[in-house]
């Protein structure tokens, strides 16, 4: 028994150093947790093997070292692929999806770490030679022995409990990392494989820490009483250097009313103390307390710039600077080099990579673990885009060009307001859901063509008065070649003389479809007589995070591995008629709704998002899936526990601890927003 127990360990020891050192290579780790994990499943599993007779002890055996060699291969080959770990989430939301839409990534995933497959692999090879020369035996265990496995196992499980519940009341920086799980990268970075799914597995047993909702919401600054309880500022509750009035007589040494700003804060007439009475438990009353003390964005000279305007707005599926090109993607760089330019802009990666960038573009939010899209879709949304273009009696619509049912958008799309519609479907039956796939040419090649969706969209919308568009792109997907890639194959020959990897190449030339796409809507729109009066936005749901790093560096021209650098984009805001406007604040992809609701002139609340208007005079905070963040003067990287000051000046560390602070408190408050459908107690307790 004690070899048998001997030999699990090992093994477990043996493949967590082989899946670090595969997917992290030599960053340090925390064995702190590790290792009781390890000592119970070590027991366990002896047990098992010493359960039955020789016979079915052998069987037991192989299938236990089968399956621990399926959970390190399996995370290992995900990980490579996503850059997250497999979690139950996604196994259970998305186990169909990746094994039917992402079978030629795990083919390359596959191939690419065969070496260290192969060494995960070698203790059954090494088992079998035990057993072969009789160094392992496959007897049954007496009550003693049983004993003493129990007393180990059970000896794993209080050390774990031990060393959670120090770490929780002495507020260890090693238990924040593992329970507060912003980020499951890091967890199986830091604290290994078993440690990982164990953490997975009890997400919801685990003490929190002490809530940043209180605790920010007690040291910020709430909007002055007149500007929030049951209406917006007006004319008398604002200095009339602000709001102009049209019954004042202004002398002619002084600006004309019509030429004041108005700088009065975006807020919205709610009720608060109705708010906090319908909130009825006390995370819903957390929330109203957050929102209260949150500081509104002000009003500013771009408020209602486009109102009345059409927008189409656009998530484009791996685009990164890197693919924008003057001559191979001209469309691309004239929209990103004018309109509303901003040179410090960031799309962080989230944990459910597409799904979560969308979500953070369609709601200025920040995702709550994993698949926030599909689960907003029990919610209600009364203040998305589509709700706002809809009081104002302009139709919504969304495309894919993709199947309907992927990541669920059949049922999250039109619960946000649009009309949605896929290029095709795999698991709905058409005569139940044919009403929302479009058809279009070439619909089942992979990636299907950005192109081919606008010509077979924009004639269903263009003769609208007026109308709001979002269209999920799919051209710019991996994996990027040649001979997978159906979009890179069609401009191959454009971007031959690159000198770039082919991978790089291939990235490139894929994106060519969507600047083609791009070029297309334009051209339709102008032939309309609607270019002048629709506004462009896209923003990326994420970098190419599948190309190797190397070969993104090579594009990129810098070095980006280990980096926030690494999560650096490029925005489209623009409108043909306007003059370019250079945005010099840091921002994120979590700006961009609420920076659109502001140009269009909407009534809404900024303190409803975690993003804030990019042209407003707030101070830049741009967060990550980590909680690392970047402010008008510091940066500060989490992985490394690295603070970068951004000016001449030292980093002043109340300044950090207080950005610290409310970045948690951001991250929490999204996830209740969407955990708590907060939105529908807000929506009640409008003053009509």
């Amino acid at each position: 028994m004690k070899r048998n127990f001997a030999l699990f360990v090992g093994i477990y020891v043996y493949m967590e150093l082989v899946y670090h050192l595969a997917s992290f290579g030599a960053q340090p780790f925390n064995p702190v947790l590790a290792l009781p994990v390890i000592l119970m499943m070590a027991a366990i599993q002896t047990a098992l093997v010493g359960f039955c007779r020789k016979k079915g002890n052998l069987i037991i055996l192989w299938c236990l070292l089968s399956v621990n060699f399926l959970i390190y291969a399996v995370q290992l080959v995900y990980l490579s692929i996503f850059k997250q770990p497999l979690l139950t989430a996604a196994m259970v939301n998305a186990g169909q999806d990746a094994l039917t839409n992402y079978w030629r990534e795990t083919l390359n995933a596959i191939w690419s770490n065969t070496g260290y497959l192969i060494l995960l692999a070698l203790p059954l090879v090494g088992v079998g030679l035990l057993l072969r020369f009789k160094i392992l035996v496959m007897k049954s265990h007496r009550g003693k022995e049983r004993l003493a496995v129990l007393g180990v196992f059970l000896g794993g499980v209080l050390t774990t409990v031990l060393l959670l519940v120090t770490g929780f009341h002495a507020k260890w920086e090693w238990y924040e990392e593992y329970q507060e799980f912003y980020d499951p990268s890091m967890v199986i970075e830091r604290f290994g494989v078993l440690a990982s799914v164990q953490r997975d597995a009890l997400k919801d047993a685990l003490p929190p820490m002490d809530s940043a909702l209180d605790a920010w919401s007690e040291q910020s600054d709430p909007v002055e009483e007149s500007q929030i309880p049951g209406s917006t500022p007006s004319s008398e509750e604002v200095p009339s250097s602000q709001v102009p009035s049209s019954s004042e007589e202004v002398p002619s040494s002084e600006v004309p009313p019509e030429d004041i700003i108005d700088t009065s804060p975006n807020v919205m007439p709610i009720d608060f103390e109705k708010l906090m009475e319908l909130a009825e438990t006390k995370d819903l009353q957390k929330l109203v307390n957050f929102m209260k003390g949150m500081e509104p964005t002000n009003k500013n000279e771009y408020t209602g710039m486009f109102e009345g305007y059409n927008l189409i707005y656009l998530t484009a599926e791996g685009l990164s600077t890197a693919a924008i090109h003057p001559e191979l993607t001209p469309t691309l760089y004239k929209l990103t080099h004018s309109g509303f330019v901003v040179e410090d802009y960031y799309v962080p990666l989230w944990q459910t990579s597409t799904s979560d960038g969308e979500y953070v573009n369609l709601t200025g939010l920040i995702p709550d673990q994993q698949f926030s899209m599909r689960r907003s879709a029990v919610n209600e949304q009364p203040f998305s885009l589509a709700a706002y273009f809809a009081a104002e009696g302009a139709k919504s619509y969304g495309y894919h060009n993709n199947t309907l049912e992927y990541y669920d958008r059949h049922v999250s799309h039109p619960n946000m307001g649009y009309d949605f519609k896929a290029s095709k479907t795999k698991t709905l039956p058409l005569e139940e859901w044919g009403d929302m796939i479009f058809p279009m040419e070439n619909a089942d090649s992979w990636p299907a063509s950005d192109l081919d969706m606008m010509k077979a969209t924009i004639p269903e919308y263009i003769d609208d008065d007026r109308f709001h568009v979002y269209y999920m792109t799919v051209s710019g997907h991996m994996n990027y070649n040649f001979t997978g890639n159906r979009m890179a194959r069609k401009h191959k020959e454009e971007v031959a003389e690159l000198p770039y990897s082919e991978e790089g190449k291939a990235y490139i030339a894929c994106n060519m479809e969507l600047d083609r796409a791009l070029e297309y809507l334009i051209e339709e729109l102008d032939k309309a007589g609607k270019l002048e009066n629709t506004v462009i936005a896209l923003s990326a749901d994420h970098y190419p995070y599948d190309m190797d790093m190397k070969n993104y560096e090579e594009l990129v021209g810098m070095p980006l591995d280990g980096t926030l650098d690494l999560y650096r984009n490029s925005l489209i805001l623009w409108n043909s008629e306007m003059e370019t406007v250079e945005i010099e604040k840091t921002c994120s992809a979590e700006d961009l709704l609420p920076t659109l609701l502001n140009l269009f002139g909407f009534e809404y609340d900024s303190r409803l998002y975690a993003g804030k208007d990019m042209l407003s005079d707030s101070p830049s905070l741009v967060i990550f899936s980590n909680r690392s963040f970047i402010t008008d003067t510091m940066e500060y990287d989490r992985k490394t526990k690295t603070i970068t000051s951004l000016t001449d000046e030292p980093v002043d560390e109340a300044y950090y601890e207080e950005i610290s602070q409310q970045v948690k408190g951001i991250y929490e408050y999204s996830a209740g927003i969407l955990n708590h459908n907060f939105y529908k107690y807000v929506k009640q307790a409008l003053v009509e």
